[in-house]
């Protein structure tokens, strides 16, 4: 899909965070727990607000949650809050009034803040399935037996056929999703909102769901093998060289330094970057940075190396991954990299999304020998670590 200024004609998602989870046990909402180093509000708004059909990000909160909504979301862009209701369907419709006071909407992808990890492939079938219905929801069939009880006693077996299990985002019609959700009847709640746009006649559509949509509901969920169990963990190894030369801009972890001489090659020659670029790479086995950028394509001469790590972290993020940590080292015997040592790792921590105790920065020499220490050049390695869904 095209981006569009005009909001009519764009696709908006507005993520459900107004409970208080009191199932999950916690001492706070469970949209503010911290799940994968982050807490879970903030995959929602990161993975959603990635996707290139998704044009403007809505939360809905509850009253008195702004506080914690804006300690998750340090550093993000811009986002769109919203106070909801009593019941879930109220602050759907609270969020939905705020989009079309805004200037409406094409479509409109409601998620619950609840299930953190979205992955992109996913909304791409809804969006896809909504160019043909007017709304889409996305589903899993039920592999375990089902059964029905009476009290606590067993009942009856029920036929897992015919049940599925229902998941957000979901997406609609924005106009004809308004229209059914001020013609509910208000006294009631909903679970989701397919129910709402069936009640108001409507035909909804389904296309597959994905595991990684899993619900954080109970206390086990936020433990830390109910964390765990859904990712693997990936670690990817980086290294670069460039030569420094007279005549060139020095830059390091995308900060320039004042020194002599400057480092040549790929784009900036970001050294690095360049280190950090494969490594991030490497946890995906998505190649390495020549791959994507070919040093012998001249639009990419002089290019800013960020632009190559957030090349990779969208693709870590496509797979629905989520980067851990980063370590770094620079080997050089000039200049001093303690003074710019700060400054490097809050640049490659706002990179990356990360609080800066995730990102390590280290310097260190070869004691005078090899081509570093007779200060012909700048080497670098990095390692990353991520967790990545399955």
């Amino acid at each position: 899909m095209v981006a569009s200024s005009d909001p009519s004609q764009q696709t908006h998602a507005l993520i459900v965070a107004a409970g208080v989870g009191a199932r999950s046990g916690l001492d706070l909402p469970k949209q503010f727990e911290t799940i994968g180093g982050k807490p879970m509000i903030r995959h929602s708004v990161e993975r959603l607000s990635s996707h290139p059909a998704v044009d403007r990000i809505w939360i809905v909160i509850a009253e008195g949650q702004e506080d914690m909504l804006n300690q998750s979301l340090v550093s993000f862009p811009s986002h769109n809050i919203v106070i909801g209701g009593t019941t879930r369907q109220r602050s759907v419709y609270n969020g939905l009034m705020a989009i079309l006071r805004a200037g409406g909407a094409r479509y409109v992808l409601v998620h619950d803040a609840a299930r953190p990890f979205v992955p992109d492939v996913v909304v791409n079938r809804l969006l896809d399935q909504l160019e043909r219905a007017p709304a889409a929801i996305p589903l899993l069939p039920c592999v375990d037996t089902m059964v029905q009880l009476n009290g606590n006693q067993l009942d009856r077996t029920v036929d897992r056929n015919s049940l599925w299990r229902v998941q957000t985002p979901q997406a609609f019609d924005f106009q004809k999703l308004v229209a059914a959700h001020e013609n509910f009847t208000a006294d009631k709640d909903a679970s989701d909102d397919a129910q709402i746009f069936r009640a108001a006649g409507h035909e909804v559509s389904t296309v597959a769901g994905d595991e990684a949509l899993r619900k954080f509901t109970l206390p086990a969920d936020f433990s830390a093998e109910g964390t765990e169990i859904m990712h693997q963990t990936r670690t990817g190894m980086g290294y670069d060289v460039h030569r420094l030369v007279a005549g060139e801009q020095l830059w390091l972890g995308g900060v320039k330094i004042d020194h002599e001489k400057g480092l040549a090659g790929h784009s900036d020659a970001d050294v690095l970057l360049h280190a950090l670029t494969d490594a991030l790479l490497g946890t995906i086995a998505a190649g390495d940075i020549g791959d994507h950028f070919p040093p012998s394509d001249p639009q990419w001469r002089g290019v800013a190396s960020a632009h190559f790590v957030e090349h990779a972290v969208k693709l870590i993020v496509e797979k629905a991954g989520l980067i851990q940590n980063v370590d770094m080292t620079i080997i050089c015997e000039a200049p001093k990299i303690e003074p710019h040592r700060e400054a490097i790792r809050q640049n490659i921590a706002s990179l990356l999304q990360l609080d800066l105790d995730r990102v390590s920065v280290k310097a260190t020499t070869t004691e005078a020998l090899g081509f570093t220490g007779r200060g012909e050049g700048i080497a670098a390695q990095a390692i990353a670590t991520i967790l990545l869904e399955g």
